[in-house]
């Protein structure tokens, strides 16, 4: 099976590491940096506009939320995957949609729906119930407590924790530790323990 991937980055290789693991045996790299060569140990064969031309499937592997989503509009036609580790842990009627990746010792329990094109980063959790919308980022070790909703384009940052029942609005960002204990309703970044808006 052969996979393209769009973005040759760190998150890119990541992306790599668990394609492989998920069977694909030729992995190739689209990047419109033209210094790049190599991503890891695969190739860069060429600009990001080449994906339109490819037949095979093909995986956004960018960790920017709008440019995930740009790439997501343009390439509807195309056969884009998701991704799971299979060292994550995902209850049996979760909903995971188009374009998304699981990456190793994430959780995500039951009754929980992840959106299209979302990153559900490492050793994070998601527990019961909780919707995490598309293009979301639920960064390295952060943890959504039962019943969160996270909207459209928010990244709830390394180590954050959302407590239970709270809803974030779309395009926000939690900062790295931060705690969430009640709705955000505002656009904008989060900060500290509990979180208050940076101006």
């Amino acid at each position: 099976m052969k996979l393209t991937i769009i973005g040759a980055s760190g998150h890119g290789k990541v992306v790599a590491d668990i394609a492989k693991l998920r069977g694909y045996d030729e992995i190739e790299f689209l990047d419109d940096d033209e210094n790049l060569t190599q991503c890891g140990c695969y190739s860069v064969v060429g600009k990001t506009d080449k994906a339109l031309e490819i037949d095979n499937d093909v995986f956004i592997g960018i960790g920017n939320a709008s440019i995930r989503k740009r790439f997501q509009e343009q390439l509807r036609n195309k056969s884009l995957v998701t991704l799971i580790h299979p060292d994550a842990v995902i209850a049996d009627d979760v909903n995971i949609g188009i374009g998304t990746v699981i990456m190793a010792g994430a959780v995500i329990n039951s009754g929980a729906k992840i959106g299209k094109c979302v990153i559900i980063n490492t050793c994070s959790s998601v527990d019961h119930d909780c919707v995490v919308d598309d293009f979301a980022h639920v960064a390295v070790g952060a943890h959504l407590c039962g019943t969160v909703n996270v909207g459209e384009s928010t990244w709830i940052g390394a180590g954050a924790t959302v407590s239970n029942n709270v809803n974030v609005c779309e395009n926000c960002m939690i900062g790295a530790g931060a705690v969430v204990i009640k709705d955000i309703e505002e656009e904008g970044t989060y900060i500290g323990v509990p979180v208050r808006k940076y101006r």
